[in-house]
């Protein structure tokens, strides 16, 4: 009963599956480096800082996804349950790539990612989608409040993916918006 059967009928002890799994497959060597990330990491995870932190990442990402849907985009699963939101572009701009619109906002300093959609037609390295997410902006102390801009420069940008004047401005519009909120101070 503390084992797993193989197709030949050997009982395998579960401690030695669980050893097999830990090493070498998730753990690899007893590097020092390594163990004790692991170990700052789950001791910020247990502190309330991080559920708080980890709370309104989820409330920005729904911010952020109804403020897409409000705009006409179809946002897959009409929302999120995540930080996650997977934006198909097929609906409002059928003849723009996730490429083009990854590369466009890339230059006004915006992160997001090319994504494939459900039944996407296009190749892995175009897509018809885009994603987006919330723990970068959260993590630099962006609230609720701040979601419905940056979906509005997002969206000025995907309407006019060839207009440089436009990217060069949003572009001066982020890294003013992203200097009231550092990634870390000295």
């Amino acid at each position: 009963p503390w084992g797993l059967t193989t197709p030949k009928g050997v009982v395998k002890k579960m401690s030695t599956e669980l050893n097999s799994a830990v090493f070498p497959g998730i753990q690899g060597g007893p590097l020092e480096h390594v163990i004790a990330s692991k170990a700052v990491a789950f001791g910020e995870a247990l502190t309330d800082g991080y559920f708080e932190y980890i709370l309104q990442v989820k409330k920005n990402a729904d911010v952020m996804g109804k403020a897409f849907i409000d705009r006409g985009y179809h946002v897959i699963s009409d929302g999120t349950d995540n930080h996650l939101l997977l934006i198909d572009l097929r609906s409002k701009f059928p003849d723009i790539t996730g490429k083009i619109v990854e590369n466009t906002l890339v230059q006004a300093d915006i992160t997001v990612n090319k994504n494939m959609v459900p039944f996407d037609s296009r190749s892995p390295f175009q897509t018809s989608g885009l994603r987006v997410g919330t723990p970068a902006i959260t993590t630099r102390g962006l609230k609720e409040e701040h979601m419905e801009p940056i979906v509005e420069m997002i969206d000025e940008i995907i309407n006019n993916v060839e207009d440089e004047k436009l990217i060069l401005s949003t572009r001066e519009k982020v890294n003013e918006m992203m200097g009231d909120f550092p990634i870390f101070e000295w």
